[in-house]
C-alpha cells in the first residue's frame, strides 16, 4: 500500500547497504515518481541497483568544502534529503535543510571524516554524547521549520518505539494504571510510566546468528551491515546512559561535564567492553557495549526531575550487541592488530545461508523481572519481504522508511528525535518487515551467570547495578 503521496523531490545521500535496501521500500510505499529521486554517493557500489530501478545516480563525495554547492541545486522548498552517508556532518546537513526549507532524516549523528578519531579533541568531545548535544542544540532555531528526524534507523530509531510498546505491555500485565498512551511529545508522562513500573535498566539486546557459505578469512572484516560503521563506533569509547539507581561510577567511567548529563563514557573501546545480557532465543550471552545514540536519548527522554531540577528518576540504557559469529572473529582480529582495519572488507548479503537477527529491548527491574520485546527476522523472511536486504539491513530500512513517511505526514515539526515520534505509527509501517514481533518475560538477572568459577558480584543486593552486567 502507498502510505503517503509526496509532491517534492527526494535526494538520497549515500547508497551503501541501507540505501540500496530502502530504495525498493520507498518506491513500494510512497507515491513518488522515480524521476524525482536522485542518489548522490561517494562510491560506485550500488550503481547497478540504481540502474535497476531507473534512478538518477551522481557519483561524487560530499565534503566539508563542497556539500552545499553539491546539494543545493538538487533541493528546493518542500523536498526531502535522506542522509544515509558516512563522513558527512549531520549537523551541517540539518542546517542546510533548514536554510532551504527541506525535510531531513538520518540514521545516526555523523561527524565530518576523521571526527571519531580526532586526537585534538578529548574522548568526551568526540563522543556520541557530544554529537547528540550538537544536534539537539539546533532545536530552538529549527522550531516550526521543516521536520528533521535525527537518528532513526533500527538502533537508534526502531528500538525507541519498542521501548514504549514494552512499557505498555508491562503496565497491562502488572495492572498498572495507564489509561491510554500519552503522546510521544509528553516526555514526562512516559517517564512517569517507566518510573512507576520500576524499570531500572534498558538494554538494546541483539543477537545476529546469520552465517554465510564461506567463512571469514584472515585479514578480512566480515559483517551483516556497514563494516566502516561498525568499526567506527566499535573503536569509540563505550558509552551508556547512566541511571539514578546506580551507586558508583565504574573506575574507568567519566561524566561529560556539559549538556544533559544523562550518560557516561568508559576509557576503553566499546568493541573491547562486554556486558551480560539476554534474548529469548539465545538466552544469556555476552554482548559488546558499543556506543549508540539511543543509549543517551532514551536515558534523557525517561528522566524525571523535582522542582529544583534534581534528577529523581533515570534508567540506565545501553547497547548489548552480539553480532554474527564472523563479525565477532573480525573484531577479535581487529583488536589484535591494535584496532587497525583489516585490508579486506566484506558485507554478507547473497552468501548468507541461514540465521536471523533477534533485535529487541530488554527492560529490567520491574515487578515481573525482565521483559524482552522486539523483532525476530530470519534471512528467509527478509528475502521474501524485500529485495536487496538481509535480516539485519531490513530491520534498519523498514525503520528508515517509517521515519521518512512520518516526516512527510508531519512536515513542520522542526528537529525531532526518535523518542518523540508516534511509536504506534512507526510500528504499523514496519510490521510487514520485522518477521515475528514478540514479547517475552524472564526471571534472568546478571547474577545468575556467576556460577561456581566466579561467584562474586559487585552488589548481590541489587542485580541491576551496572557492575553486575559488566564482564571483567
Amino acid at each position: 500500500m502507498k502510505h503517503v503521496a509526496f509532491a517534492g523531490r527526494l535526494v538520497i545521500l549515500g547508497f551503501g547497504s541501507i540505501g540500496q535496501g530502502v530504495l525498493p521500500l520507498i518506491l513500494r510505499h510512497i507515491d513518488l515518481p522515480r524521476d524525482r529521486i536522485t542518489i548522490v554517493t561517494a562510491e560506485e557500489r550500488g550503481q547497478d541497483v540504481a540502474a535497476e530501478y531507473g534512478i538518477r545516480f551522481i557519483l561524487q563525495a560530499a565534503t566539508r568544502e563542497n556539500f552545499e554547492e553539491l546539494l543545493s541545486p538538487l533541493l528546493a522548498k518542500g523536498d526531502f534529503l535522506l542522509n544515509l552517508s558516512v563522513d558527512v556532518s549531520s549537523v551541517e546537513l540539518m542546517k542546510l535543510c533548514r536554510k532551504l526549507d527541506v525535510l531531513y532524516l538520518d540514521t545516526v549523528v555523523e561527524p565530518w571524516a576523521g571526527g571519531y578519531t580526532d586526537t585534538s579533541l578529548t574522548p568526551s568531545q568526540r563522543s556520541n554524547y557530544a554529537m547528540r548535544e550538537a544536534a539537539v542544540a539546533l532545536r530552538e532555531e529549527m522550531r516550526g521549520g521543516p521536520t528533521s528526524v535525527t537518528a532513526h534507523g533500527a538502533n537508534p530509531g526502531l528500538v525507541s518505539h519498542f521501548v514504549k510498546q514494552a512499557l505498555l505491555d508491562i503496565a497491562r500485565d502488572t495492572g498498572a494504571p495507564v489509561a491510554s498512551p500519552p503522546p510521544a511529545s509528553d516526555r514526562a508522562a512516559w517517564a512517569r510510566i517507566a518510573a512507576g513500573l520500576g524499570v531500572k535498566v534498558i538494554h538494546i539486546a541483539e543477537r545476529d546468528t546469520q552465517v554465510a557459505d564461506r567463512p571469514k578469512q584472515p585479514g578480512e572484516f566480515v559483517n551483516t551491515w556497514s563494516v566502516d560503521g561498525f568499526v567506527g563506533e566499535g573503536c569509540q569509547p563505550a558509552e551508556l546512559g547512566w541511571g539514578s539507581h546506580e551507586k558508583a561510577l565504574p573506575a574507568d567511567g567519566h561524566r561529560h561535564g556539559f549538556g544533559c548529563d544523562a550518560a557516561i563514557y568508559l576509557m576503553r573501546p566499546g568493541a573491547s567492553t562486554r556486558v551480560r545480557t539476554w534474548t529469548p532465543l539465545e538466552g544469556p550471552m555476552h554482548g559488546f557495549l558499543i556506543t549508540h545514540n539511543e543509549s543517551i536519548s532514551l536515558t534523557d527522554y525517561y528522566t524525571l526531575r523535582d522542582a529544583t531540577g534534581a534528577v529523581t528518576y533515570r534508567p540506565t540504557a545501553h547497547y548489548a550487541y552480539h553480532p554474527c559469529d564472523d563479525a565477532v572473529l573480525s573484531v577479535h582480529e581487529l583488536a589484535g592488530k591494535n584496532w587497525q582495519m583489516q585490508p579486506e572488507k566484506r558485507l554478507m548479503t547473497d552468501e548468507i545461508t541461514q540465521g536471523m537477527d533477534e533485535l529487541g529491548v530488554l527492560l529490567m527491574g520491574h515487578a515481573k523481572g525482565a521483559y524482552w520485546y522486539g523483532s525476530r527476522l530470519t534471512i528467509d523472511q527478509a528475502r521474501a519481504a524485500a529485495p536487496h536486504n538481509n535480516a539485519t539491513s531490513l530491520q534498519v530500512t523498514a525503520a528508515v522508511l517509517a521515519g521518512v513517511i512520518w516526516a512527510m505526514e508531519n512536515p513542520r515539526q522542526g528537529l525531532v528525535e526518535s523518542d518523540e515520534i508516534d511509536h504506534a505509527r512507526v510500528l504499523e509501517i514496519c510490521a510487514p518487515y520485522l518477521g515475528d514481533v514478540v514479547g517475552v518475560y524472564s526471571d534472568w538477572t546478571p547474577l545468575q551467570e556467576r556460577g561456581v568459577l566466579f561467584p562474586e558480584a559487585l552488589d548481590a543486593t541489587d542485580p541491576w547495578q551496572f557492575g553486575n552486567f559488566r564482564v571483567t
